[in-house]
């Protein structure tokens, strides 16, 4: 049986597979670099169902340690770069990753993690110079490896962390990349997506948002399993994108409402150079998208942008091309033939057409997933086995079209990224100025929302810009910097029940009461 990628290399060896700002490698290339990494990676000792973890950006090196690990049955965790080393360690410790690879613009909060993660059985620099002595050199790995193919090989997958809305980030499982299963279901997956979404199997991706992002790897990474050219750039910039979307004949590519609003801002004279002929199919979603900003990138880019609702665990479960949307303003779209969808009460009870209610997905492909050693949030996620809530509310129209109105948790989306209020929550509270804290999004119109901290003092202590200064920078020596609040309101109280339970809805309203949305 040929494996992939040595099918594909096998029919266009010379073609150009991965594309980044360093270079290109070719399907050939590609294919004898996976080879020598999954020989690598089983000297280091790891095998089948053992957890790596990847702290590199977008960059060529992370597709084959990702693609390899796919081929040595192993999960791998694509790390959120911007995570302190307190948070990175953290993952690292609750996945008990035995490999870590981290590429050198990370390295120094990489370091620090690794030495407080007694799991780990090695660490790699990729495009390290200046390593620590305890990291070995990636490409010095693969040279003392042979480059044909391994036998024995089983497919593995991803296992993705997302904040928690009551503190620390989860892995997410998922049974469709349960480790130790035949290589054929990925070409099944790919194939499967790509068809799905109108991707052409021999097309060419632009990936400009960060592969950690389960969002950004699914519309990459399973396209390159049906044999896509994937072109990555580490940061996004419009005009950068748009020259990249010509110049290398780009079919599809996935953007968030932010990358819109900044695509949108580009002066006449250099969004009329882009031509855009060869694009296929655009995909956008992981955040709300106003309905102005969505209607002039459907008059700019034509009817190729398409919408979707999925999330970590549950994948693509609803899409909208544009003349659904355009005639259903605000619709996220019907069930896609692998989901199914249903509105319910908080009884539990199904909900009429057009009746608002908790939105629910069961998989009709039988997959289903769980919070790595978190049974309880797993459950508190499920109404029954295989089928489960994001936590969101919306409701169905008559003709079987999903509405999102509102979110039942408190999550933050901004620039199509999740920020949970609990994780900032437990920070602030470590603050010793701080007596109670409530963390909450507020609107921002390029990044749809920002984050606002309010405080009540503790005895002694007094409201000022100096004090919202530290306590800023008290978030951002604990948490990833997006995550710190970019302003804090003093409180004098807190709208709380007799209970305890926090009115946060009474803080965050005011802020909201006179946008057009509610999320």
């Amino acid at each position: 049986m040929a494996y992939f990628p040595e099918r594909i290399a096998a029919e266009r060896g010379a073609d150009t597979a991965l594309v980044d700002e360093r270079g290109s490698t070719t399907w050939s290339e590609f294919n004898q670099r996976i080879n020598q990494l999954v020989h690598a990676l089983r000297a280091i000792g790891a095998t089948a169902g053992d957890v790596i973890a990847i702290c590199a950006g977008n960059c060529r090196e992370n597709y084959e340690i990702m693609m390899a690990a796919n081929h040595a049955g192993l999960l791998y965790v694509p790390v959120n770069w911007h995570f302190s080393a307190e948070e990175l360690a953290y993952v690292m410790a609750d996945a008990g990753a035995k490999v870590l690879f981290a590429e050198g613009q990370f390295m120094e909060s990489a370091a620090e993690a690794a030495a407080d993660t007694p799991t780990l059985a090695a660490c790699v620099a990729i495009r390290g110079d200046g390593a620590p002595e305890a990291f070995q050199d990636f490409e010095a790995l693969l040279a003392g490896q042979p480059n044909s193919e391994p036998g024995d090989q089983s497919s593995g997958g991803p296992m993705f962390y997302t904040s928690g809305t009551t503190g620390r980030p989860k892995g997410v499982k998922s049974s469709t990349f349960a480790p130790g299963g035949p290589l054929e279901m990925l070409a099944m997956i790919g194939a499967g997506l790509s068809g799905m979404l109108g991707i052409p199997a021999d097309g060419r991706t632009l990936i400009c948002g960060p592969v950690y992002h389960s969002a950004q790897w699914a519309f990459s990474f399973l396209p390159l399993l049906s044999g896509s050219q994937v072109v990555m750039r580490h940061r996004f910039d419009p005009l950068e994108t748009l020259t990249l979307i010509d110049a290398h004949k780009v079919t599809n590519v996935h953007l968030v409402p932010t990358q819109f609003h900044r695509l949108l801002r580009l002066e006449n004279t250099e969004r009329s150079t882009f031509s855009g002929a060869s694009l296929e199919a655009v995909w956008h979603g992981a955040a709300p998208c106003p309905p102005e900003v969505k209607r002039r990138m459907i008059e700019w880019w034509g009817p190729v942008i398409s919408e979707y609702y999925g999330s970590t665990e549950g994948a693509i479960v609803t899409a909208a091309s544009a003349e659904e949307w355009l005639a259903r303003p605000g619709t996220v779209g019907k069930p896609s033939p692998m989901a199914e969808v249903t509105i319910r009460d908080d009884d539990g009870n199904l909900c009429e057409a057009n009746q608002a209610g908790q939105v629910y997905v069961k998989s009709l492909t039988g997959s289903d997933f769980e919070y790595h050693n978190e049974p309880n949030k797993t459950a508190d996620a499920h109404l029954e086995p295989g089928t489960y809530t994001f936590g969101d509310i919306g409701y169905l129209d008559e003709d079987g079209y999903l509405f999102l109105s509102d979110r039942k948790i408190d999550m933050i989306i901004s620039g199509g990224v999740n920020i949970y209020p609990a994780e900032i929550e437990a920070v602030l509270a470590t603050h010793p100025a701080i007596e109670d804290a409530a963390v909450f999004g507020i609107p921002n119109e390029e990044f749809g929302e920002e984050v606002k901290a309010a405080v009540k003092l503790a005895p002694g202590h007094e409201p000022s810009e100096d004090l919202s200064q530290q306590i800023i920078a008290h978030c951002q020596a604990h948490l990833a910097r997006y995550k710190a609040p970019k302003s804090i309101d003093y409180e004098t109280e807190f709208p709380r029940h007799e209970t305890g339970k926090l009115y946060k809805r009474l803080l965050r309203d005011r802020y909201w009461q006179d946008s057009e949305r509610k999320i």
